[in-house]
This record gives C-alpha cells, structure tokens and sequence, in this order.
C-alpha cells in the first residue's frame, strides 16, 4: 500500500497549497519509466517523515492544469511546497538521500 495521497486538478488547492505540513508532490505519469523508479523511493520518504511531512502524487496526463501552472516540462518532477509556497524542485528520478537532503531544509 502506498503512502502517499492521489492529487487532483480539483483537489491541489486543499491538500497542497492549504497544508499545514510541507508538501512533497511527485508529478508524474503511468507511461513514464523513470516515475515508475522514483515511486518507490516517493514512498520510503513518505513513512520516513511520516507527520512532519505530507507527500503526494499527481498524475500530470490526467491533471495538466496544476502541471502546466508549474511549468513541468519533465516528469518525474518532485516539488516541495511550503506554506503555500514551492520552495524547491528536484527533477529527475534521483536517490533517496538527495530527496532527503533536500527534503530535511524545510522541516
């Protein structure tokens, strides 16, 4: 079962801009090998910071509009919302300890 929380269009407002918690937002899509690699090391970061961060997934074929307002022109793209605010991006299926290093300056 995956950690991490299914964003929408729809929902991105509520659950990302409106977060109490920094927010770690995975864009990505089902035909996108590299997602497919990052997904779950997505996940091991999501239990690891488990209530000091919030992670989710947004499916960018399904949800163009938030990925068009962010500019994502490659996927997988991993942004870091704080405050209602990206504070950071990091694009590219990357290893852990990079998304955690980068992750740890806003917690």
């Amino acid at each position: 079962m995956s950690s991490s929380t299914a964003v929408t269009d729809a929902s991105f407002k509520q659950d990302v801009l409106d977060s109490e918690l920094p927010v770690l937002v995975d864009f990505w899509a089902p035909w996108c090998g590299p997602c497919r690699m990052v997904g779950p090391v997505v996940d091991e970061i999501a239990e690891q910071y488990k209530g000091k961060l919030k992670v989710v997934k947004l499916n960018t074929d399904e949800n163009p509009s938030v990925a068009s307002q962010y500019g994502i022109r490659s996927i997988p793209t991993l942004m870091i919302f704080k405050g209602g605010q990206r504070v950071d991006m990091v694009v590219g299926a990357v290893p852990k300890t990079t998304l955690a290093n980068t992750l740890e300056k806003y917690l």
